[in-house]
C-alpha cells in the first residue's frame, strides 16, 4: 500500500497512473454524468432524498443514482464559494481534472478560461472531446501532464483548484509549482479529505483508502505546512466532514457501490478523516 510519508514520488507517481490508464469502465463515474455531461471524479455533499429507498425495484437505483449525481455536483459549490469573484477574463487551473466535471462547472458559471491538467492520457481525450460537444473548446483545454510539473510559465493563472486530488501527490511539490503558476494576489482552492492527526496519526480507515485508491492521505497538519512553505497564505478553511456523510450513507445502498463506503463512513463518523475546503492566497 502506498504511503506518502515512505515511498518516492517516482514510485507513487507510477503506481497512480497506472492506477487511473487501467480504469477505463468506471461506472461510478460514468453512469452518473452521462444524463448532463458532468462526470465528476469527486464526492458529494448534502442530504439526500430519503424517500429515494422507498422508490420501487426498477427505479429505485435510478433515482439513488441521481441523487447521488446532484450531490456531487452540488460539492462544487464549495469551490465556486471560496475562489469570490472570478473575472470572465481570469484563467482558471484545474489540478487533476479528471474527466472534467469541476472544470466545466466552473468555465460555466464565471465564463472564464479554464487548463485542466492530469497525467491520465484517456482522461484527456475523454474531456477534450467533451469540450468540443460543450462548444466551450475555445476556453476549456485540457493538457497530459503533471500538477507538480506544468509547462505553463511563471504567473500564468489567477487562480487554481484541486478537488480531491491532492492525496495523489506530494502536496510540498504541487504547492510549490502552484506558487510559481499563480501571479501575486492569486487564489489557490482544494477540496480534500485528509487524516485529522490531532485525532489519530494513522487511523485504519484512512489505511483501507488509501489501499483501495493506491493514493497517500496526507495529514491535515501537513496542508498547513506547505501552504506556508510555499508562500500561500489561508484565507478560508472549512470542516464540512459531517455534509460528506450522507453521501456515503447513500452510495452503500447503490449497486454501483465499491466496498470503499464503509471506510469512509467509519472515518468521518470517528473524526479520524476530515472533508476540508482549504483556500490560500498567492503573496
Amino acid at each position: 500500500m502506498p504511503n506518502m510519508d515512505t515511498v518516492t514520488l517516482g514510485e507513487h507517481d507510477a503506481e497512480q497512473r497506472g492506477y487511473w490508464d487501467a480504469k477505463r469502465t468506471d461506472d461510478i463515474n460514468l453512469l452518473l454524468g452521462s444524463e448532463d455531461g458532468l462526470y465528476h471524479h469527486h464526492y458529494g455533499i448534502g442530504d439526500y432524498d430519503h424517500s429515494v429507498l422507498d422508490a420501487p425495484a426498477g427505479r429505485r437505483e435510478e433515482l439513488i443514482q441521481r441523487e447521488l449525481h446532484r450531490m456531487e455536483t452540488l460539492e462544487t459549490g464549495l469551490i465556486l464559494d471560496a475562489l469570490g469573484e472570478v473575472p470572465s477574463t481570469a484563467r482558471v487551473m484545474d489540478a487533476g481534472s479528471g474527466r472534467g466535471g469541476t472544470s466545466f462547472v466552473i468555465a460555466d458559471r464565471f465564463g472564464c478560461r479554464v487548463d485542466g491538467v492530469n497525467y491520465c492520457a484517456h482522461h484527456v481525450d475523454f474531456t477534450q472531446n467533451l469540450a468540443r460537444e460543450r462548444g466551450v473548446a475555445d476556453r476549456v483545454q485540457f493538457h497530459f501532464t503533471n500538477m507538480m510539473q506544468t509547462p505553463f510559465e511563471d504567473g500564468s493563472f489567477d487562480f487554481i483548484v484541486s478537488n480531491e486530488t491532492t492525496m495523489c501527490v506530494d502536496i510540498h511539490k504541487a504547492f510549490a509549482e502552484f506558487s510559481r503558476l499563480l501571479r501575486p494576489g492569486g487564489r489557490y482552492v482544494a477540496v480534500t479529505w485528509s487524516r485529522h492527526d490531532a485525532v489519530h496519526p494513522r487511523s485504519e480507515a484512512s489505511r483501507e483508502i488509501d489501499e483501495h485508491y493506491l493514493c497517500g492521505m496526507h495529514k491535515r497538519s501537513t496542508y498547513f505546512e506547505a501552504l506556508a512553505a510555499n508562500g500561500l497564505v489561508p484565507y478560508h478553511v472549512r470542516d464540512h466532514t459531517e455534509e460528506a456523510i450522507p453521501y456515503w450513507e447513500l452510495r452503500e445502498h447503490s449497486e454501483l457501490r465499491t466496498g470503499v463506503e464503509a471506510p469512509f463512513l467509519q472515518g468521518f463518523r470517528e473524526q479520524s478523516i476530515d472533508y476540508l475546503v482549504i483556500a490560500g492566497e498567492r503573496v
